[in-house]
């Protein structure tokens, strides 16, 4: 048995966040029809937090919440639980794409995260919410640059960013296959990302807001000035629709051209011995992405283990969604060979948790909002949700009840990505890009004819 198969050998097919025995006792399906001033459909952070806000700003509407599985079931139980105060997946990509806004997008973003965590502290919620920043690290020669570019960028927007070389940014978290980081202290943190959505829940719940789990929703309708949701027990009526569907298929079908399921694959090692953290040094316990096109994200867990996540980013035909494809043994054993390569001190140490799941993709990397005919949405975060869901929760309200606000009046809100090609197109270019992307990682971050074709179109693919 080699190392990578000891190391994968006892881990289980399952999210570590929600793989636990206090695991929240599942709502009951709906048994029947029912009505509702507002009907929000997905129980993960975009849904919860447009339920929580909706009661806030409107105690007396009758808010309704099904989630076809339970709560958290989708990309907010599983993810890595970065909390980022970015709403345009990053700050560079936010100024590539909306160089006059970015200064505002920045400013909504912080507040969007100062926000959640006064609400988290009010509710006394125990997600260990911890703004801790992140570091971002070079591994290439050619990213090494880019990152200092990067810090420029962070100063000039008002935020803390110090460039580390080579020694330094080793001196903070040992690998030897750093060459240089950039330490943000201001950007965002960590959390646990399944008890902050049963904490939403709980909260949502106490403001009255009724829920339903096992309840999927599988068509809509307009119904004189109202919409007809049909659920596998009855009908709903609605006085208007919040989708926060994201990654899964959306009863909007109109929508469903926009989103790309990407999978994303995570790895969660043991718990760290004592010797083992002192051999990393990693004294604040940020979390880490690197710079490559294929990148990694990993940071510590409360209770001292690494998740590990990203590199390989799948789409299988058709866009598929199945719980069954949360196993793929070849993109677990290239995390697990990453994560040695990375931290070879760490040799030995074995995986207790290995998963995947789908993450909702635009061609812009950037959520996609709209409303029609009394059903609003905010899809497609790619990856970076956690935060962001509750901005888009909020713009998604405002669209419903034709509110002319600050979101709504942003380009990012206005404006519509490109669409994905229809299959049989779809599959083909999605994996042409995927090793265009592999090969400019190989080849010094030059970026071939194709890239270069999808960035002067403003199309932003990674992993």
């Amino acid at each position: 048995m080699d190392q990578l198969d000891a190391a994968l050998a006892d881990a289980e097919i399952a999210a570590y966040w929600t793989d636990r025995g206090d695991r929240p006792t599942p709502r009951e399906p709906l048994a029947g029809d029912d009505r509702a001033d507002l009907v929000v459909v997905g129980g993960g952070f975009t849904g919860l937090w447009a339920a929580i806000l909706a009661k806030q700003q409107r105690p007396d509407l009758d808010v309704l919440l099904l989630e076809a599985h339970w709560i958290g079931h989708g990309g907010s139980g599983r993810s890595g639980g970065f909390v980022s105060e970015s709403l345009t997946h990053g700050l560079a990509h936010g100024a590539w794409l909306w160089p006059a806004e970015i200064s505002r997008l920045v400013t909504l973003g912080r507040e969007n995260l100062q926000e959640i965590e006064k609400f988290v502290r009010q509710e006394g919620i125990e997600a260990d919410l911890r703004l801790c920043g992140k570091t971002s690290v070079a591994t290439a020669p050619h990213e090494v640059g880019e990152l200092s570019d990067e810090a420029e960028l962070y100063r000039e927007h008002g935020m803390a960013a110090r460039f580390l070389g080579a020694g330094g940014v080793r001196a903070d978290v040992a690998s030897p296959t750093y060459r240089a980081g950039l330490r943000l202290p201001d950007a965002g943190g960590l959390v646990d990302p399944a008890r902050l959505v049963w904490g939403l829940a709980e909260a949502a719940q106490r403001l009255g807001v009724r829920g339903h789990e096992g309840t999927p929703v599988r068509g809509l309708r307009r119904h004189g000035a109202g919409v007809r949701l049909k659920v596998p027990q009855g009908t709903v009526r609605a006085g208007g629709v919040v989708l926060a569907t994201n990654a899964f298929p959306t009863p909007l079908r109109s929508i469903r051209r926009y989103v790309l399921p990407i999978w994303d694959y995570v790895l969660v090692t043991e718990p760290l011995s004592a010797q083992q953290w002192e051999s990393l040094g990693w004294r604040d316990r940020q979390g880490i992405t690197d710079s490559a096109n294929r990148f990694h994200y990993y940071r510590p867990t409360p209770d001292g283990r690494i998740l590990w996540g990203g590199y390989d980013a799948v789409y299988y035909f058709g866009g598929r969604t199945d719980a069954r494809l949360a196993r793929h043994d070849a993109a677990h054993r290239n995390l697990a060979r990453n994560f040695f390569h990375t931290f070879p001190q760490l040799d030995g140490v074995r995986f207790t948790h290995r998963w995947g799941g789908p993450i909702d993709s635009t061609t812009r990397s950037t959520p996609i909002f709209g409303c029609t005919r009394g059903v609003a949405y905010a899809v497609g975060f790619t990856g970076l949700g956690v935060a962001a869901a509750r901005f888009g929760a909020q713009t998604a309200l405002d669209l419903l009840w034709q509110q002319d606000t600050e979101r709504t009046r942003l380009s990012m809100v206005r404006e519509k990505p490109l669409p994905f090609p229809p299959e049989p197109l779809r599959w083909p270019l999605v994996q042409f890009t995927r090793r265009s992307l592999a090969h400019a990682d190989a080849d010094g971050g030059r970026r071939g004819r194709w890239l270069r074709f999808l960035d002067r179109h403003r199309i932003g693919l990674g992993s």
